[in-house]
């Protein structure tokens, strides 16, 4: 049996980590601000991170926030690490972090860097965007009775759960550095995913193709975050929707 961290142990891609660590019979420890006893804010570090990672042999690090933080709370996650002795950090990254400009990928590719350089056995996994990552976006454009997308922008939507069996098998077999890719199984237009969206939420919206500037829409319309090449996920953007909005949106239609 291994005794596994996984950071971030609540959100949507830990919580289901850490589901099939503990079904495979490991020891998990999940750490996030409000999970006890290991309730943790990694940007302060402290003590409470240390007896969190006290005999552990392994971390996946799926903490992560668009609000700032992330780089102070890898570097005290990988101080606090190397203390413990931990033999193995995981992380799970982004498609297209070292060729989007944006900058929440940006962050990500600097905890990347500082994974690297740790000094700790480490793996890296990229994925591609998730499903329901792609949904909150669509419902937000949907909002408005005219649905604005930008223009020649295409996406490659993949499976949390997949991504999830993905990150477990990692975690428990030895260090493997950047491993390859982990993309859905179609490269899809924004379009043709807003309309499945719509259509299976019963929205009636006007779509609209409006090209955008910038050089991080420029990256995203070249494909800076796809990853064609390694389209190993198998669930596809109509099949989660049938699972989630079989009966609408939870039967709020607008």
């Amino acid at each position: 049996m291994t005794t596994i961290l996984v950071t971030g142990g609540t959100g949507t891609l830990g919580r289901l980590v850490t589901e099939r660590l503990l079904t495979a019979g490991h020891e998990v420890r999940v750490l996030s601000r409000h999970s006890r006893p290991y309730a943790v804010d990694l940007r302060e570090g402290g003590s409470g991170l240390d007896a969190a990672l006290a005999g552990a042999d392994a971390v996946v690090h799926c903490a992560t926030t668009q609000r700032g933080g992330d780089e102070r709370s890898a570097a005290n996650l990988v101080a606090a690490a190397r203390r413990a002795g931990v033999a193995h950090l995981v992380y799970i990254s982004i498609v297209g972090v070292d060729r989007v400009p944006l900058g929440y990928y940006r962050t990500k590719l600097a905890v990347e860097r500082l994974v690297e350089e740790s000094g700790l056995g480490w793996t890296v996994l990229r994925a591609t965007q998730f499903h329901d990552l792609v949904v909150r976006m669509l419902r937000v454009l949907a909002k408005a009775p005219v649905a604005v997308l930008p223009a020649h922008v295409c996406d490659q939507p993949v499976e949390v759960a997949e991504v999830a069996d993905r990150i477990v098998e990692l975690a428990v077999g030895a260090p493997a550095g950047r491993v390859a890719d982990l993309g859905g199984p179609e490269v899809r237009t924004v379009e043709s995913l807003a309309r499945a969206y719509l259509g299976v939420t019963g929205r009636r919206r006007a779509v609209v193709n409006v090209p955008l500037a910038g050089k991080t829409y420029r990256a995203f319309r070249e494909g800076g975050h796809l990853a064609p090449g390694h389209a190993v996920g198998e669930k596809t953007f109509e099949e989660y929707l049938a699972v989630r909005f079989g009966d609408g949106e939870s039967g709020r239609r607008a």
